[in-house]
């Protein structure tokens, strides 16, 4: 587990190094094979956990950050496999997540174990893990079955494919809204123009990036922006007063998960390009 990711102010990122920028807003170890790795935050309360079983199951446990005696005792966590295929076993009920699949389970799950189909080529479990006040029921949503979007444009090399599966209009939860983009062959932005949602924290994981691929993430306020070089599986966090877009040098994937005050996917505070800095 990493120490706490405490909260941040516009003002101060103004003279910060690239590498202040990076020890604050990118986690880049946070999927290591055989290991659970857990991240809070006090963005909005969220708890980023990366997961790698190979030869053998990993529970999810407690932190000390929560006061729980089990992870899930006042939380809910949804799960995308960005891996190759594995198991989710949630109380003993084993859920099967081929890559590219999400898992809800809500508040009041005990026991919580992931498991790899095959130790060679492991799955890859990102959890995104809110604050929860009530209970809704364990959902599993195959890759293409949730509400799929395609937005964007060759021309302007943003054809992307958005899969919303936790949201008001999906799976149920108290706070957490997820889902994964993907690029199209031959684009390589996302959310651009950008946005800001100053109510809500949104965390991007970035992945189907070769070695030698890279994501220029734009964070910042949009007339004061900054930029994080980002590689396969690297977790940025995105306060609420960020923008959150980015350009790759190759097509990519990414999950991007929010918690905050509500949950319409489309509530977001729109930056033209001729106006960011």
């Amino acid at each position: 587990m990493t120490a706490v990711h405490g909260p941040t102010s516009p003002e101060q990122i103004t003279g910060w190094t690239q590498q202040d920028l990076r020890d604050r807003y990118l986690v880049e170890d946070l999927f290591v094979p055989g290991a659970v790795r857990v991240v809070p935050t006090h963005y909005d309360r969220v708890v980023a956990v990366g997961a790698v079983p190979t030869d053998a199951p990993l529970a999810l446990e407690a932190i000390p950050e929560i006061r729980s005696e089990r992870f899930l005792d006042h939380r809910e966590i949804g799960i995308v496999n960005i891996g190759a295929a594995g198991t989710v076993v949630a109380d003993g009920e084993r859920h099967a997540l081929a890559p590219g699949a999400c898992l809800y389970l809500g508040r009041g799950v005990g026991e919580v174990a992931f498991e790899s189909d095959d130790a060679g080529t492991p799955a890859r479990f990102y959890g995104f893990s809110a604050p929860a006040h009530t209970t809704y029921p364990t959902q599993l949503v195959e890759p293409g079955q949730g509400t799929v979007r395609e937005l964007g444009d060759p021309l302007t090399s943003n054809r992307r494919t958005i899969n919303q599966y936790i949201h008001e209009d999906g799976v149920r939860s108290c706070q957490v809204v997820m889902g994964v983009t993907q690029l199209h062959e031959g684009s390589m932005w996302n959310t651009m123009p950008a946005h800001t949602h100053d109510r809500r924290t949104e965390l991007y994981v970035y992945f189907d990036l070769a070695d030698d691929a890279r994501v220029l993430h734009l964070m910042g306020q949009p007339q004061e922006t900054r930029h994080i070089v980002v590689g396969d599986g690297g977790l940025v966090l995105s306060p609420s007063w960020s923008i959150h877009s980015g350009v790759g040098t190759s097509s990519y994937s990414f999950v991007w998960a929010m918690a905050g005050e509500n949950q319409s996917f489309d509530d977001m505070d729109h930056v033209q390009i001729v106006d960011m800095r």
